[in-house]
């Protein structure tokens, strides 16, 4: 395999901000030590901790009940691991991986994204059919409105004016628009089976949606929400069976999703609306992050239990690192840009 990369990243934490920025410029000794990257072991309740310069598991650290997404806080001083069946955020330090305090009361949190004004926190109810809205001050939540939605809330995405926010519903095959300023319901559209992960270009004018239950990823013309028009549906990518989840190259131009069902990953570009290749994986590819150099990716395996390393310019599987049952989230603080 090729030299380890001091990084490693994951499916659900914001892209570079100035405050990483201002840490790469202001402290170039410590942004030269790798961060520990963490893969979320849903069925066993805890989160791996891997050295990225050994790729060896350091320890384990126990969260809650189904960890299965986690996310950077705006400040980069945490990382917020959200457990659904315990209704619980932990927060870990990213790059000592040391707890810092559980949140307790937030109830099944299974996916969750910050706003990009970082006024907004949202989770989704997976269990329970809602999207929560939490005030965020920068330290405490405040739960602003919970609203109800079509069945089995499955991933979220907010525009990047921080005024929309679109959710899947896996159950119930739905695209759910919200707007963030009432809080309410915009448009509710049929999509196709066990809609999953969500991709909307940085443009805000075109979504692309994972379909867990299909062969492929649709995609959606959103440029018209904000003035009232529901997403109107372009066109079916096919990539492979269960098309779960996304990771963007950093690019602005191109995506990774990953085929749970049949095993493998596929690099989309956005601007053409097509698929460019598709490689082979371990079983069960889930969550990615990509490393800061943008050569290695990351994959959670859940049905291997492992983490899967993939170099992308073989396109081929370098290391596979055992881990715990039914890893999903994956991240680590040295990343690829997430858009």
């Amino acid at each position: 395999m090729p030299a380890a990369p001091a990084t490693t990243a994951s499916a659900h934490a914001p892209s570079s901000t100035p405050a990483s920025a201002a840490r790469t410029a202001s402290t170039p000794t410590q942004s030269m030590k790798p961060t520990p990257v963490f893969v979320l072991n849903s069925l066993d309740g805890n989160v791996s901790v891997i050295d990225p310069t050994t790729w060896k598991e350091i320890k384990r650290i126990p969260t809650g009940k189904e960890p299965h997404h986690l996310y950077l806080t705006p400040d980069e001083k945490s990382v917020i691991v959200a457990n659904a069946a315990s209704d619980s955020l932990t927060f870990i330090d990213p790059r000592t991986a040391e707890v810092q305090r559980t949140v307790r009361g937030i109830l099944d949190p299974y996916h969750l994204r910050f706003s990009p004004d970082m006024k907004w926190f949202l989770t989704n109810g997976n269990r329970l059919n809602h999207v929560d809205v939490y005030r965020w001050d920068g330290s405490n939540l405040q739960l602003a409105k919970r609203i109800a939605t079509g069945k089995t809330p499955s991933h979220l995405w907010i525009d990047s004016k921080s005024t929309i926010a679109y959710s899947s519903m896996q159950d119930s095959d739905e695209l759910v628009v919200i707007d963030l300023a009432t809080q309410t319901i915009l448009h509710r559209i049929k999509v196709g089976s066990l809609p999953a992960d969500i991709y909307v270009t940085p443009d805000d004018r075109t979504l692309f949606l994972g379909l867990t239950g299909g062969e492929g990823v649709e995609v959606y013309d959103v440029s018209g929400v904000r003035t009232g028009q529901a997403p109107r549906f372009l066109k079916l990518l096919p990539t492979g069976k269960g098309a779960h989840a996304f990771r963007p190259m950093g690019d602005g131009e191109h995506i990774f999703v990953s085929n749970r069902v049949a095993n493998t990953i596929s690099r989309i570009d956005t601007r053409t609306q097509s698929v460019d290749f598709t490689m082979p994986t371990s079983a069960g590819p889930d969550c990615m992050d990509l490393s800061a150099d943008g050569k290695t990716l990351l994959v959670s395996s859940r049905w291997a239990r492992k983490l899967t390393l993939i170099d992308l310019a073989t396109r081929k599987i370098v290391r596979e690192i055992p881990v715990g049952a039914s890893p999903h989230g994956v991240w680590t603080l040295d990343h690829a840009p997430r858009r």
